[in-house]
């Protein structure tokens, strides 16, 4: 079956059938486990947001399943961990030179199963690539220190791999996701075991072929599946070490599993933000709005980002005129089939994500919000896809569930204050504290704002940018553990404590 469009171009059946061939043997998707595909007993329908339609089916791996993938990455990791670190990164680099090579192609595949824009997903090839040339640096870090507290005594650690790690997938960037998170526990000598969204398994699970090209067999193994499969994943007892990305409310499922198993592990979770932008009275209006609309992830994930600037706290002096250059930018915006390269955005992951986001709104209006832009399910879209015009809203009392929840998708909020007291107490009249963004001509001002946020991540003039080597991660309950850091790498190992004590010279006086 192929989908028509009103550009003409070709629809997701047509595109996806030679990536799938490309990507996995006899073009079906499967687990990728040992260096060997294992298509699983069991299947679960995959989805292409932009039309609604199935596009292939993966494993739903069970908990058999999962324990042979663990016991592969338990085999590998000695071997791995034996390995000088010059060759474990040696083999980091021809991973990135494969990935380079299937760049196009994989950026294509996760288009069509995220509903992220082309556009977007290539930028998140080219983000993994410029992680695995950048990153490896960090592990010159994992060096001990010594110290000497005593005059016939010495002391110095010793960083040790846990040995397997898990980690669990988020829908919105699978590729990305899956190969930042591969870099740290594999430089610290761990291996790891990697389990796809259940939404989004594509882009993760073909880069199955791309390990067995570049990694030793079980370095890197690719699960896929649901609840089943991430439970036994994370209470594996071969499993010391777990991380997350997602929704706090599976993180809080997780921690609880953690805690049942009878095993002591150690769990980092990177999750949600309700993330605040205050835009000063002093900023340039243009230049604001436009990182407004960049921070917000339109163009990237219809919003879908963790790190979105979803709630803009603007001095009443400009609000309606900054109010009146967003509305202008985002009616601008297009939206259509993600891998319809004319389109600005796609659709939201599924017809749940819409249904939940359209919640929002719906119990916002009769509160007394208005919406400026957006709101509707688009016209001229592809049918039976999951689209949501880029939605302004206004006017939203602050005990509402448009300001007080995380949306993920394409809604924006504009609250007005009036001193800076007041800037900070609606930015921080959050459960969650993922990012925030402060805008202001004045240094001063800026950085008084930026330390009495609530956030991991601040952004001072600026949105929505990664910073190289600064620690990602989020404070209240948007996280816990760091990313995209030393911090990250040091958190993949343990530290033992030698200590010697340094016997005297016989027939020293000492």
């Amino acid at each position: 079956m192929n989908e028509t469009f009103p550009n003409g171009g070709r629809g997701s059946h047509e595109l996806i059938e030679p990536l799938l061939v490309r990507f996995f043997p006899g073009g079906v998707p499967a687990a990728h486990i040992a260096g060997t595909w294992q298509q699983g007993a069991r299947r679960i329908e995959t989805l292409d947001p932009s039309t609604g339609t199935v596009t292939t089916t993966v494993p739903n791996c069970t908990a058999d399943e999962v324990s042979q993938a663990v016991d592969a990455a338990a085999r590998a990791q000695r071997a791995w961990l034996a390995l000088p670190l010059a060759e474990r990164i040696d083999h980091l680099q021809e991973f990135a030179v494969m990935l380079a090579s299937a760049g196009e192609d994989l950026a294509l595949l996760e288009s069509i199963d995220t509903g992220n824009p082309i556009r977007a997903t290539r930028r998140d090839v080219t983000l993994g690539l410029k992680y695995l040339r950048e990153w490896p640096a960090h592990a010159l870090t994992l060096a001990g220190r010594a110290t000497q507290p005593f005059a016939d005594g010495l002391s110095y650690t010793v960083r040790r791999p846990y040995g397997v790690v898990g980690r669990i997938v988020a829908y919105n960037h699978p590729s990305l996701f899956t190969v930042a998170g591969m870099i740290h526990p594999l430089l610290a000598g761990n291996t790891i075991v990697v389990k796809a969204s259940e939404q989004t398994p594509l882009a993760t699970l073909a880069l199955g072929a791309i390990a067995e090209a570049s990694l030793p067999p079980g370095v890197l193994n690719l699960i896929s599946g649901g609840a089943e499969s991430g439970d036994a994943l994370a209470t594996s007892p071969q499993i010391k070490r777990v991380s997350f990305v997602g929704s706090g409310r599976t993180a809080c499922v997780i921690q609880s599993r953690l805690s049942q198993s009878g095993f002591v592990k150690h769990f980092t979770a990177e999750l949600g933000g309700k993330n605040a932008m205050i835009v000063c009275e002093d900023v340039d209006l243009d230049e604001a709005a436009d990182a407004a609309i960049a921070g917000m992830s339109f163009r990237i994930s219809q919003g879908q980002s963790c790190q979105s600037t979803s709630r803009i706290l603007v001095h009443e002096s400009i609000h309606d005129a900054f109010v009146s250059r967003m509305a202008d930018r985002m009616r601008v915006l297009t939206i259509g089939a993600s891998y319809d390269e004319s389109f600005d955005l796609g659709p939201v992951v599924s017809a749940e994500q819409l249904r939940h986001i359209e919640s929002f709104l719906g119990s916002a209006l009769p509160a007394g919000a208005k919406v400026v832009v957006g709101g509707r399910r688009p016209p001229g879209c592809p049918q039976g896809g999951f689209y949501l015009e880029p939605t302004l809203v206004v006017g939203a009392p602050q005990g509402s569930r448009i300001l007080q929840e995380e949306i993920f998708g394409p809604v924006v909020t504009v609250q007005v204050w009036s001193d800076e007291a007041e800037a900070l107490a609606l930015a921080n009249a959050s459960e969650l504290g993922l990012s925030a963004a402060i805008w202001s001509r004045d240094i001063d001002r800026a950085l008084r704002l930026a330390h009495g946020v609530e956030a991991g991540y601040v952004w001072v003039n600026d949105a929505n940018r990664h910073y190289a080597g600064a620690p990602f991660g989020g404070v209240k309950r948007s996280g816990v553990g760091r990313e995209e850091s030393v911090e990250e790498l040091l958190s993949y190992s343990e530290l033992t404590a030698v200590n010697i004590r340094i016997a005297p010279i016989k027939g020293s006086s000492r």
